[in-house]
C-alpha cells in the first residue's frame, strides 16, 4: 500500500469529504448525529452527550495519516447546504436552523494491515439525510481512495446484520457477504451477530459504482 495524509478534502457530486475539527458547527453536528437513539441501535456506543462528543473529535483529529497496521482516519461527510439537524431532546432555535454546510455523517477508515493490503471501512448517516444516496456516494469515493491511491487489495465492513441500511450500502457498493458470525459478541445486554462484507481491488475496478 502508498502512505496517505487525510490533510485535503475529497470533493464528490454532492459532497465533502473532510477532517473533522473542534468548531462549534462540528460539535454540534457530530453530537446531532450521536445522541440520536435510532442511530446508535447498532452501533458500540450509547448515544453521546455533548462533552463526550468534543473527547472524540479530540482523538480523532490527532490521527490523520493512513501508513502503517491500525492507522484510522474518521472523516466527516459535508453537505455544503442543507438545515442542520439538532441533538436528541433540544429545542431549535432561529439560528440553529438556518442552512450552512452540514456535518451529515462519518466514515470510518482503518488499515487492518498494511502488509496485507487488508482495510475496514464503516459509516455512519444522521437519520435525516438517509435514503438520498449520500452514504453511497460517500462510501464510494472512500473505495475509490483505498484502491486507486492507497492501492488496497481488499476493504471490509463489520456490521450488526439486523442493521437493514447497512446491509443494504454493502451489496449496493458490490460487496461481497463473507461471513456470518453468530452470538460472537456481547452487545448492550445481549448476544448479537456479526456479518462481514469485502470487496477486492478487482471487484471494486469492474463494479458500475460511478
Amino acid at each position: 500500500m502508498k502512505p496517505y495524509e487525510s490533510t485535503t478534502p475529497l470533493h464528490t457530486e454532492r459532497l465533502v469529504l473532510r477532517r473533522l475539527t473542534p468548531s462549534e458547527h462540528d460539535i454540534d453536528d457530530l453530537h446531532a448525529q450521536q445522541s440520536d437513539p435510532e442511530l446508535t441501535t447498532y452501533m458500540l456506543y450509547e448515544p453521546r452527550d455533548r462533552a463526550t462528543i468534543i473527547e472524540k473529535i479530540t482523538e480523532w483529529t490527532a490521527s490523520e495519516v493512513l501508513a502503517e497496521t491500525d492507522d484510522y482516519v474518521q472523516l466527516a461527510i459535508e453537505l455544503p447546504d442543507a438545515v442542520p439537524p439538532v441533538a436528541a431532546g433540544a429545542v431549535p432555535s432561529a439560528h440553529h436552523r438556518e442552512r450552512r454546510p452540514v456535518m451529515i455523517g462519518t466514515l470510518y477508515f482503518k488499515i487492518e494491515s498494511a502488509e496485507d493490503s487488508n482495510a475496514e471501512i464503516g459509516w455512519a448517516l444522521h437519520p435525516d439525510f438517509q435514503g438520498k444516496g449520500y452514504a453511497r456516494e460517500a462510501a464510494s469515493a472512500l473505495l475509490d481512495l483505498a484502491f486507486d491511491t492507497l492501492k488496497l487489495h481488499r476493504v471490509f465492513a463489520n456490521l450488526d446484520p439486523r442493521n437493514d441500511h447497512s446491509v443494504r450500502l454493502c451489496l449496493a457498493l458490490g460487496m461481497r457477504h463473507e461471513a456470518h458470525h453468530v452470538e460472537d459478541m456481547w452487545f448492550k445486554g445481549a448476544w448479537a451477530d456479526t456479518g462481514i462484507y469485502a470487496i477486492l481491488d478487482r471487484e471494486w475496478a469492474a463494479h458500475p459504482h460511478s
